[in-house]
């Protein structure tokens, strides 16, 4: 099924097989692919998370269980026309996982699967490990909110030493282990095909932060990733000293999210040392650490003297106040790459409204207000910063 009236055809008469009711939301949406810009074929994906909400924020969508995703597994198992399903908040349990395992095995042209916040438990990841063992076309899989552990962990693990075609992999939230993501991290030394790869929140108890080492050890040698997710690792300053020394070596790496840790100032200062080597990295996300104002001091140094790739930096609440902000803001006007900044979640205090306002205001503002999640108003000749919305 090539066309949006095929796959239409093709899943009334599996509703009818099954006797399962029509949704025709799904419908809708098929069609809905088909006025997408031609140009642009490999992004048809078909949204049926079950938290969509209307005008008043009530969920209206019923979600689906393992009996209705049978037959999505169906349509999509000869289905060309469409290459990707989110299914992500819905009610699949381990059966479902092993269905969505059989489709993985039998797929023509799956491309993206999002199972995020399921009741996909050991049994269910087991059998989609197994089925991206033989699976040639799936390049996004995410994963993430489902109760997997530590044996579906390496069940994932084992598959990425054989899957070849697998790009991104979220495992955020997922109960992983130390013995889990080290397993991981061991196998990405190798893998030739991941590219982005969340691993946020994992269950550690221990504080020798094992996994942060083999991470680092990952990152020296691996030369395919470009964006790596670790929050709420508890990572320390020893931890970020691990990884940038390792990283010293990596020519790829791009994007670091290391929010929600444990890091302080002196862990800041390590990374400010390896921004002044210039790496290629594009994207530093520290948000939710204790940079304090020490910290955004030495980053807007390596900003301001040697730095010439790093695009956006987020800093969200990390104990700054106007001292290590107006550092940041004057650093902006000697780096000409820097183009997002974000700042919510600190101490704003008058100098440091008074500094972003100066650098978002104007005929040539240095920081756009949609690169940014403050925004500067004024009472009583006094200057205030407001939130706005932001990806952080």
């Amino acid at each position: 099924m090539s066309t949006a009236q095929e796959t239409k055809s093709l899943y009334l008469e599996l509703c009818l097989e099954k006797e399962i009711d029509v949704n025709q939301e799904c419908l809708f949406l098929i069609c809905q692919e088909e006025e997408k810009d031609e140009f642009e074929p490999d992004s048809r994906i078909i949204h049926l998370h079950g938290n969509k909400r209307n005008e008043k924020n009530e969920i209206y969508r019923n979600r689906i269980n393992d009996k209705e995703l049978g037959l999505y597994c169906s349509l999509f198992k000869t289905c060309t026309y469409l290459n990707g399903i989110d299914l992500g908040y819905n009610l699949i349990t381990d059966e479902g996982g092993k269905i969505i395992g059989t489709l993985l095995e039998e797929t023509v042209a799956l491309q993206t699967l999002i199972i995020s916040y399921n009741d996909i438990g050991v049994f269910g990841t087991t059998a989609i490990a197994r089925g991206i063992q033989m699976n040639e076309t799936l390049l996004t899989l995410k994963m993430d909110g489902n109760k997997f552990g530590r044996v579906g962990g390496l069940a994932l693990a084992g598959a990425l030493q054989v899957n070849t075609t697998l790009e991104e992999l979220d495992i955020t939230n997922t109960e992983q282990d130390t013995q889990s993501l080290i397993a991981l991290a061991t196998v990405l030394k190798a893998n030739t095909s991941v590219k982005i790869l969340h691993a946020g929140r994992p269950i550690l108890h221990s504080y020798q932060e094992e996994t942060t080492i083999h991470f680092a050890k990952m990152l020296e040698v691996n030369r395919r990733i470009v964006e790596i997710h670790l929050p709420k690792h508890g990572i320390t300053n020893f931890g970020v000293e691990q990884l940038t020394n390792h990283m010293v070596d990596n020519f790829t790496l791009l994007h670091l999210d290391l929010s929600c840790n444990q890091i302080s100032r002196d862990g800041i200062k390590a990374i400010s040392t390896f921004l002044m080597d210039n790496p290629p990295l594009r994207v530093l996300n520290v948000a939710y650490n204790r940079a304090e104002d020490d910290g955004a001091i030495a980053l807007s140094d390596a900003l301001s003297n040697s730095n010439l790739t790093l695009e956006t930096l987020v800093l969200c609440s990390n104990s700054l106040t106007g001292k290590g902000l107006c550092a940041l803001t004057k650093a902006l006007a000697i780096n000409s790459v820097l183009k997002q900044l974000y700042i919510w979640g600190n101490h704003l205090d008058t100098p440091a409204c008074q500094a972003f306002k100066d650098v978002m205001k104007g005929d040539v503002p240095r920081l756009l207000a949609e690169d940014t999640d403050v925004k500067p108003y004024v009472v009583d000749d006094v200057p205030y910063l407001a939130r706005v919305s932001s990806p952080y």
